[in-house]
């Protein structure tokens, strides 16, 4: 095997390895991206139970008139 050869081997390994990490680089982005708005809708989800609570609490004591 000459040396073109092996920098040409050399080069293809390097691509592969850069194509697989840009691949999970983009797979850990989506994946945070997505934990992202699920949170921030549990976090909507929370802030209506509370406001349903205290308006509960509201009615229950006659303030919410």
């Amino acid at each position: 095997m000459d040396s073109q050869n092996m920098s040409y081997q050399a080069g293809q390994a390097k691509g592969q390895a850069q194509e697989k990490a840009s691949t999970l680089m983009d797979k850990a982005s989506n994946t945070a991206q997505s934990a992202q708005e699920s949170m921030q809708e549990g976090g909507q989800q929370m802030k209506a139970k509370a406001q349903e609570a205290a308006d509960a609490v509201k009615n229950a004591i006659g303030m919410n008139k």
